[in-house]
């Protein structure tokens, strides 16, 4: 199989860039699940706060802001609602302000959260610029365009050797060689084990383990319109979920890439922390599973040609903000391939170029 690029990757990064190039170039992605975005992106929060992340991450979610908008069913309104205890000021003051915040009395918070224990609560803060993504509309809408245009989306194609030949790349599979005169690293946690195998050095991504809970309503209440919750400092968050409550302890191991579980123990305490901050105590668990959140060393989204081997491309470290910044990164990452002027500013490009590693 020949293609002009190939992507190594079937989440949202790679499916979104397949649909960006296959309109003027041939295009095979390659994914080693039995179905797309199997890993982080099939685990997102998904939620569009485009003012979470570091500067650069803020910079290209808000340029994908016009994609969303733009796009019928993808967004929906729900909100964002940090709560603090007493000595929390400094990290609730800190995050009210990244992501633009206001401050609202408690009994303000507990007018849109009922749930909130008004002895624990101490300060609010709340934004009404947070939106519900539709995960699954937006990367079959991005799969569709991308067959349609003639790309070849392949899922149990795990890649097993890369080597690059003249100036082709060939990959093996279990469906057959594909080979490509451009390599995309779109691997999400593996993108560093695949630059080894491709013989590009390593950039240095850590996978982080990020685990989840889903809860009955509390108290059975309907908790279709309250806005996220987040507990100051990160401690754990909360997202109403199809008339249930997903609840994570923001937890952030280093891991080796892997099909992440949730770690009990790590789940028990995120949950108690979330507790301490309600009025119901959780008494079951309806399902738990975990990702895998990565990130380059400075924590910010890499994107462009790989200083050594122009041919070889990274898309990667999007850390948790890979369907927010999707729009404006997979643009961005076809415009270097194609050669094109990125609409993007050129500090911003060269943030998330690779050269700034070296």
């Amino acid at each position: 199989m020949q293609a002009d690029v190939v992507i190594i990757g079937g989440g949202i990064a790679g499916v979104s860039l397949a649909a960006r190039l296959a309109q003027r170039s041939s295009v095979i992605l390659l994914e080693t699940e039995p179905h797309l975005a199997h890993h982080a992106s099939g685990r997102s929060a998904a939620l569009y706060e485009p003012h979470y992340g570091s500067p650069a991450v803020v910079e290209l979610s808000l340029a994908s802001g016009s994609f969303f908008r733009a796009a019928p069913g993808i967004l929906s309104p729900r909100g964002l609602l940090m709560v603090g205890r007493a000595g929390d000021e400094a990290p609730f003051a800190a995050e009210s302000a990244a992501m633009a915040l206001e401050p609202i009395t408690t009994a303000e918070a507990r007018a849109r959260v009922p749930l909130l224990n008004p002895q624990r609560v101490a300060m609010a803060a709340y934004s009404p610029d947070a939106w519900d993504i539709d995960t699954d509309l937006l990367l079959q809408g991005f799969a569709r365009e991308a067959r349609a245009a003639g790309a070849r989306l392949l899922t149990g194609a795990e890649v097993t050797r890369i080597a690059r030949l003249g100036d082709q790349w060939h990959l093996s599979t279990p469906l057959g060689e594909v080979c490509g005169q451009t390599l995309v690293n779109a691997a999400g946690a593996w993108v560093d084990r695949v630059a080894g195998m491709a013989g590009v050095r390593p950039l240095g991504f850590t996978p982080y383990r990020r685990s989840m809970a889903r809860l009955p309503a509390p108290g059975a209440q309907d908790v279709s319109a309250w806005p996220m919750l987040f507990g100051a400092g990160e401690a754990w968050y909360a997202k109403p979920d199809a008339g249930a409550l997903i609840v994570s302890p923001a937890d952030e191991d280093a891991a080796e890439p892997h099909d992440a579980w949730a770690d009990d123990m790590v789940l028990a305490e995120g949950l108690a922390r979330y507790e301490e901050m309600v009025t119901e105590p959780v008494t079951r668990l309806l399902s738990s599973w975990a990702g895998l959140r990565t990130f380059a060393p400075d924590r910010t989204l890499v994107i462009g040609r790989d200083r050594a081997e122009p041919s070889f491309i990274w898309l990667a470290g999007q850390g948790g903000q890979g369907f927010q910044s999707c729009p404006a990164a997979s643009q961005l990452a076809a415009d270097l391939i194609l050669d094109r002027p990125p609409d993007l500013d050129a500090p911003l490009v060269a943030a998330l170029s690779p050269a700034r590693f070296g």
